[in-house]
């Protein structure tokens, strides 16, 4: 089986993924291809150069990426999964500009007021490269960042992670017309428990 998702490399995308593979016992017999944009991993899916293609629910891209549903591009799983921690980081060797590089679904993350202009930049891997190339003073990126280069950054404010919905799509459309949901999942367990 053949997964393609969001690159660069050590990105959420790259990380969950690997998470997913891993829970279904599929790391060792499926690939796993990084595209840099979902019109390609879409494309590569429909004409079968990928089997499965995996994206964050609130990734921009994610409503023309279900929108291909109708081009024979279907949701076959969601599942729920945190992604590496994000906090707002800082270049040492710099004075804060009063701008801050986001990606913007994370912009939602923070109380932006603090900054006078917001810079936003298509991922947060190229938030991190940014701040390592000196392109940003300071932005919203993974915390594990500033410890892989403590020489040069700093965590100005640790945020954390959210658990985020993922989708997988593929070529079967698996609801044939019903509803599917996991009738003893958590959540239902909780519905219950609350019920009672």
């Amino acid at each position: 089986m053949k997964f393609i998702t969001l690159g660069p490399a050590g990105n959420n995308h790259e990380l969950v993924t690997r998470r997913y593979l891993d829970f279904h016992g599929l790391s060792a017999t499926a690939t796993l291809t990084l595209t840099s944009d979902f019109a390609e991993a879409v494309a590569a899916v429909l004409v079968g150069e990928a089997d499965f293609l995996v994206q964050c629910a609130v990734h921009p891209d994610c409503t023309a990426t279900m929108a291909k549903s109708f081009q024979g591009l279907h949701a076959v799983d969601t599942f729920l999964s945190p992604s590496r921690d994000l906090a707002i980081i800082r270049r040492k060797d710099a004075a804060p500009t009063g701008a801050l590089a986001v990606m913007s679904p994370t912009l939602d993350y923070i109380d932006s007021s603090g900054w006078d202009r917001i810079d936003l930049v298509p991922t947060v891997s190229d938030v991190a490269q940014g701040l390592i190339d000196g392109t940003y003073v300071e932005g919203l990126a993974y915390a594990s960042l500033a410890e892989a280069h403590p020489d040069i950054l700093k965590i100005e404010h640790f945020i954390g992670t959210v658990d985020d919905a993922w989708i997988v799509y593929g070529r079967t459309r698996v609801t044939e017309g019903r509803l599917l949901a996991w009738p003893d999942s958590p959540a239902s367990r909780l519905y219950r428990a609350q019920s009672a």
